[in-house]
C-alpha cells in the first residue's frame, strides 16, 4: 500500500512538471522584467488617471466580460479569435469587441501599458507573467484575484487565480491599458 502512495505521488509529480514546462515553453512574447511593486508611477486617487474616465473603466470592464464569454475556445499560437487565441490573442480581441485598440504581442501590450500597483487592480487590467525567465505571458484581470487567459498548448481560454501559488509566483507586473478606438 505505502508503494502505492509513493507511486501515485511520484505520477503526480510528472504531471504538475510537465504541466509546468509546457505553461513555459508555451508563452507568448519575451520582454524585459519588472516586478510589480517597483518602478510603479503612484495613482493616488486610485481611479483612472486623466484621459481615462468613466467610459474608460467601463470599456475595460466590457473587456473583461467579452474574454470571460471566450472561456471554453482552444489555445492556439498566433490566433486572435474568434474562435481561438494565445494569451495577447485573447487580450486583443477582447479590448477590440470593447472599443479599444491595443497592440498584439505581450512586449507591445506591456509598452503601452500605464503599470499601476496590486493594490490599485481594476476589472480589465492585464497581468503580466515570466515564464522561463521571460515575460511571456499576459491575462485580463476579473477582479477578486482572478484572471481569464489563454494558457498554453493544448489547453482552453479558462480562469484561474492569484492566490495559486504558481501565478502568483510567476506575476511580474500589472498595466492599464488607456487609449480608446478613434
Amino acid at each position: 500500500m505505502a508503494a502505492d502512495g509513493r507511486g501515485q505521488l511520484w505520477e503526480t509529480g510528472l504531471v504538475a512538471g510537465a504541466v509546468a514546462l509546457l505553461v513555459t515553453v508555451a508563452g507568448c512574447a519575451p520582454a524585459p522584467v519588472r516586478h510589480p511593486e517597483q518602478g510603479m508611477r503612484p495613482d493616488p486617487a486610485g481611479s483612472p488617471s486623466a484621459g481615462e474616465g468613466g467610459d474608460h473603466a467601463l470599456r475595460l470592464a466590457k473587456a473583461a466580460r467579452v474574454a470571460k464569454s471566450r472561456v471554453g475556445a482552444p489555445y492556439r499560437y498566433g490566433e486572435a479569435g474568434p474562435r481561438a487565441f494565445d494569451c495577447s490573442g485573447l487580450v486583443q480581441f477582447a479590448y477590440r469587441n470593447a472599443g479599444v485598440e491595443v497592440p498584439r504581442t505581450v512586449a507591445q501590450l506591456r509598452r503601452e501599458s500605464r503599470p499601476v500597483r496590486l493594490s490599485r487592480l481594476q476589472e480589465g487590467d492585464l497581468l503580466f507573467f515570466r515564464l522561463s525567465g521571460k515575460v511571456r505571458h499576459v491575462a485580463i484581470y476579473l477582479g477578486n484575484d482572478r484572471f481569464v487567459h489563454a494558457p498554453q498548448s493544448g489547453d482552453w481560454v479558462s480562469y484561474a487565480s492569484l492566490d495559486n501559488p504558481f501565478w502568483d509566483r510567476h506575476l511580474v507586473e500589472v498595466g492599464r491599458i488607456s487609449r480608446q478606438k478613434q
